[in-house]
């Protein structure tokens, strides 16, 4: 008896052994390079070297990091830095030659940086040149030094513009299908309860999209430095982005944000307290891929 149970053990071990082996063997762990052409919710196609478009899943596990110093350490991210124009490196399990799960994806800061101003529809050159020239004003004594950074920075730059050119043209196009602006008090990162309820709203009309992804980017006026505008531009951002998680129930794989723009590109004059007034928001956009808008 004894050993007639030991053998209807080994059997079941087997078949689940064997059944394991079949399911793993339908994908082999990869890993693939390229750069991100667009964003669909929980997926992202990424044009790989070779001209390749590869279709990659997110699911809840897949983790999404950022290297640390020169070491082996990574900085845990959100999904939503994933946007087109970043190059990443993908790690996970092939499932046929243009359709991949992501169990890790990583990309480099200067890399997140480019994809920013990109999305942002801002020349890289051109922002650059007008973050010295701030320096400039700011320090008088430093003309000289700060010109020749400039040129330097412009130099740099421009060797890099052809690249820059090609991702701009690779990227795919979205029809904006709703958008509103929040808007701040002087130096406030607090949304107001008007806003809550439209971003409730808007979000409550986005889960009926197919692949639908909500755009975030902060501003803020020229009241301050360019350093605090940037972090308040940033931390404006991210409270949007935690109501949009915590309180719409947005899942983070919907989410894309380009991040602090500082007081970058404002829509009215900040010579007058309504145009400040006008600058200090964050834009939300939810965006649909024109090839899913089209099905």
């Amino acid at each position: 008896m004894q050993s007639k149970r030991i053998r209807i053990m080994v059997g079941l071990l087997t078949v689940c052994l064997v059944a394991w082996t079949s399911a793993y063997a339908q994908g082999d762990k990869t890993k693939l390079k390229g750069l991100i052409t667009a964003r669909t919710g929980d997926t992202i196609v990424v044009k790989t070297t070779d001209g390749t478009n590869v279709t990659v899943t997110l699911d809840d596990d897949t983790k999404v990091q950022q290297p640390k110093g020169l070491g082996v350490r990574k900085k845990q991210m959100s999904a939503a830095v994933l946007m087109p124009g970043l190059k990443v490196s993908v790690d996970g399990i092939s499932q046929d030659s243009t359709h991949f799960l992501a169990k890790s994806i990583t990309f480099n800061g200067d890399d997140l940086r480019t994809a920013e101003m990109i999305q942002a529809g801002l020349n890289p050159t051109e922002q650059k040149v007008a973050a010295n020239e701030q320096n400039i004003e700011a320090n008088k004594q430093g003309v000289q030094a700060n010109q020749q950074n400039i040129a330097s920075n412009k130099a740099s730059i421009d060797a890099n513009a052809a690249e820059t050119s090609k991702r701009f043209s690779e990227l795919s196009e979205y029809d904006t299908k709703d958008q509103m602006d929040v808007r701040f008090a002087s130096g406030s990162t607090t949304i107001s309860a008007t806003d809550q309820e439209a971003l409730k709203k808007l979000s409550h009309n986005a889960v009926n999209l197919t692949g639908y992804i909500i755009q975030v980017k902060g501003f803020a006026d020229s009241s301050g430095n360019a350093a605090m505008n940037q972090k308040l531009s940033m931390e404006r951002a991210q409270n949007v982005i935690a109501y949009l998680i915590q309180d719409c129930n947005v899942p983070v794989r919907h989410i894309v944000a380009p991040g602090a723009m500082g007081d970058v590109a404002p829509v009215a004059s900040n010579e007058t307290k309504a145009g400040r007034a006008e600058n200090r928001r964050v834009e939300v956009k939810v965006l649909l891929n024109k090839g899913l808008a089209g099905t």
